[in-house]
């Protein structure tokens, strides 16, 4: 039986965790990421899910940049 890995992205919201598992469903408005794991590429793979994953580091830097802001 084959493992299907999911993403995971935890956020503190209002001194709460909530965990989303879709990258469409994270919040705009946010405390503190707390876990940011996208998911994983398969094992056989495409040309463009290696464009989709290449897209996962500009995601964090932005929800860090939000981050970041509401901290200041």
């Amino acid at each position: 039986m084959r493992v299907v890995k999911v993403a995971e992205f935890v956020f503190q919201i209002d001194g709460r965790e909530v965990t989303i598992t879709k990258w469409e469903d994270v919040p705009a408005e946010f405390d503190h990421i707390i876990k940011f794991i996208p998911d994983p590429i398969p094992e056989e793979h495409t040309e463009e899910d290696h464009e989709q994953m290449a897209l996962w580091n500009d995601r964090l830097q932005e929800l860090m940049e939000k981050e970041r802001a509401r901290s200041n």
